[in-house]
């Protein structure tokens, strides 16, 4: 039965391109194929940004964890060196004053300073006392100066 319907239906008319119109068809053509080359190369693009941007946010993590790790380092080698330092500012402060003197006279003035300035003031003086007036005032000025360049304000 369906063939008897489709055997009668006419043949499909055939629309005819009017030869003037064929260059622009043909132009029309050959831009649609460009904008698909286009628009294949900024597909790829985007998939490769995209890759890249995971790869970036992946190492920015990897160094957000190593700058944590680091940190967490830094601060026990602080800690320890901030104990190293108690620990030998209370050696010379339990030291007898004139032997302390003659192993401060051998020190850098400004090494000198840093233990005086963290040590109560009798042990400091006493230590003073024991050198001579050259060194003694040179560490007074170290101490003196040591925060002369903090800001004011």
């Amino acid at each position: 039965m369906v063939a008897e319907v489709t055997d009668n239906l006419p043949e499909p008319l055939q629309c005819e391109t009017d030869p003037d119109l064929l260059p622009l068809l043909n132009a029309m053509e050959d831009r649609e194929s460009r904008i698909l080359e286009r628009e294949e190369r900024i597909i790829m693009r985007m998939r490769a940004l995209r890759v890249a941007d995971d790869q970036i946010s992946a190492k920015l993590k990897e160094l957000k964890a190593a700058e944590t790790a680091l940190r967490a380092t830094i601060s026990l080698a602080d800690e320890a060196a901030e104990s190293d330092l108690a620990r030998l500012t209370a050696v010379y402060e339990n030291m007898k004053p004139k032997d302390a003197a003659a192993l401060f006279e051998t020190m850098a003035p400004e090494f000198a300073a840093g233990f005086l300035g963290r040590m109560r003031s009798e042990s400091a003086a006493g230590i003073m006392t024991g050198l001579t007036p050259e060194t003694a005032y040179t560490i007074s000025v170290v101490l003196a100066g040591r925060n002369a360049e903090v800001p004011k304000q």
